[in-house]
């Protein structure tokens, strides 16, 4: 089996342009790859799925631990020929920047991979020699296995490519050399999405096409081969007998879900049923559920306030108790407004006080653990899980449900809302890792499935739940209740009407509304 990590000196390097190549060029001769990105990013496995058809799934040490991350590589990368993970920022850029815990050098020797390093020439030539030899000698056990030049010239890669095998001792396995297709727009989340890049299909074949005549494959996948990992180690997860149905956030502004929390729901018996906000008009028949993910809501925020039907919809299940999951973007939509990338203000679905605004920066960046106050839908008291946040928006009501702490400077704050029937708030969950937060989503379900069937419509519970449930916004961010955010303001339950203008006021960030 061909197993490797695509790593590099740092982002910018086109680890994203020539794993997709290669990925390509090794499903055309018949090896059936299967993709996986290395830390919590959303956008790069899309590419994998949506262009190549092949799986991929995030491998995330801190998210799922050494543990999870073995036992989802293995079972995953079985069946298939070959397996390529893309490598995150710099080889060694871990936890705050300065460790190596949970890097790509990391990752790469929890599951003994050998990594190709992406070198980019420009500005450097033989410099890059000295810079791979440090990297070599930095950790004892560094896995780099071959070197791969992308962005570089025929001429100089014939001249450049012996004189870094020579200094080096690693062999040179192939060069791209500049094209438009290797070219990814960016924007202030990453990369554009596969979706909204236009001939993406034909870019990555020309790619593929391109890495077929100048690299060479044979040597790559003898440097990189090796043999499976037994499976025995890690044996089939049951899946419950029960169906419940979760609808799932998907479109254009929500896109940010990981395959693994997925499967997670499916092994605990719940059947993710994908629906768009912006195009549907009500939540999917006999939902027990709902899970608004990440994404873009901010750019489409015009379009989600016109179809009021679904915020009232989504408003409607928050106010009879379902249990519903909004993370970042998703927790924004759950917001009284929301403010565009143009500074207009758009009634959102109003479930909980507060208003999304830009801050023109990241406002909390990476990981962090989240730790429960009280018992809630998916947490008990006291509990800590890993989490991740990215996000450039933020509300002036953000709730106190949970506190975060960063991993290394221990850097901490209060956010979010948790009550029995809701999680909301920006750190995005991973459902796949070593946590019990699917299970307690789907027994939370079959209850509230349970009470529909006897016709109680109320919060979950008895009265004491439909208080908590009533005293959400005042109890945890000052600000009105939940139930007082659930009744419409004027012009709330249509469409977008003329509510395009500012927010108002001026916020707990020091600016004016627009």
């Amino acid at each position: 089996m061909i197993k490797l990590l695509v790593s590099a000196l740092s982002s910018g390097s086109g680890k994203t342009a020539v794993s997709c190549a290669l990925l390509a060029a090794l499903q055309k001769i018949g090896l059936n790859p299967c993709a996986f990105k290395c830390g919590p990013d959303y956008i790069d496995p899309m590419f994998h799925r949506a262009v190549l058809g092949v799986e991929s799934h995030n491998l995330d040490l801190f998210l799922a631990g050494e543990t999870g991350v073995r036992k989802l590589f293995c079972r995953r990368s079985r069946g298939h020929g070959a397996a390529v993970c893309e490598g995150v920022m710099g080889y060694y850029d871990g936890l705050g920047g300065v460790t190596s815990q949970c890097s790509s050098y990391d990752t790469a020797r929890a599951l003994g991979l050998g990594t190709l390093l992406v070198l980019r020439p420009g500005g450097s030539s033989l410099t890059l020699a000295a810079q791979v030899k440090g990297l070599c000698a930095f950790r004892r056990d560094h896995r780099i296995r071959g070197l791969f030049l992308n962005h570089c010239s025929p001429m100089l890669y014939a001249s450049l490519g012996p004189v870094l095998e020579r200094e080096t001792g690693l062999p040179v396995l192939g060069y791209l050399p500049p094209m438009k297709a290797a070219e990814m727009k960016s924007r202030h989340l990453g990369l554009y999405t596969a979706a909204e890049i236009e001939d993406l299909s034909a870019r990555v074949e020309a790619l593929a096409a391109q890495l077929e005549r100048t690299a060479d494959l044979d040597r790559l996948m003898a440097v990189f081969s090796c043999p499976a990992e037994e499976m025995s180690a890690f044996p089939r997860e049951k899946k419950r007998d029960r169906t419940l149905r979760l609808a799932v956030a998907k479109d254009r502004a929500f896109c940010f879900c990981y395959e693994e929390s997925l499967d997670a729901f499916r092994r605990e018996g719940i059947e993710p049923v994908f629906f768009s906000p912006l195009e549907e008009k009500a939540l999917p028949e006999g939902t027990t559920g709902l899970y608004l993910p990440g994404g873009y809501p901010e750019l489409y925020a015009k379009e989600l306030a016109a179809n009021g039907q679904m915020r009232h919809a989504v408003r409607k299940a928050a106010a009879e108790g379902m249990p519903i999951v909004a993370e970042c973007g998703g927790y924004l939509y759950l917001c009284e407004k929301l403010e565009d990338v143009h500074g207009n203000c758009f009634p959102m679905a109003g479930v909980l006080s507060g208003t999304g605004r830009n801050q023109n920066h990241l406002v909390r960046f990476g990981y962090a653990y989240l730790t429960a106050a009280e018992d809630s839908l998916l947490f008990r008291q006291g509990e800590r899980v890993p989490v991740h946040e990215f996000h450039y928006w933020d509300t002036e009501e953000m709730g106190t449900a949970f506190s975060m702490e960063k991993p290394v400077s221990g850097r901490n704050w209060r956010c979010g809302y948790g009550t029995k029937s809701l999680y909301a708030a920006f750190p995005h969950l991973y459902f796949g890792g070593e946590n019990k937060m699917a299970e307690r989503l789907a027994e939370a379900m079959a209850q509230w499935k349970e009470e529909q069937r006897y016709g109680n419509t109320g919060s979950m519970g008895d009265g004491a739940d439909q208080e908590d449930h009533a005293a959400l916004g005042r109890g945890q961010s000052g600000g009105k209740s939940q139930m007082d955010g659930l009744r419409p303001s004027a012009g709330q339950s249509g469409t977008a009407g003329n509510h395009h203008g500012g927010c108002g006021g001026t916020d707990r960030f020091g600016k004016a509304g627009h």
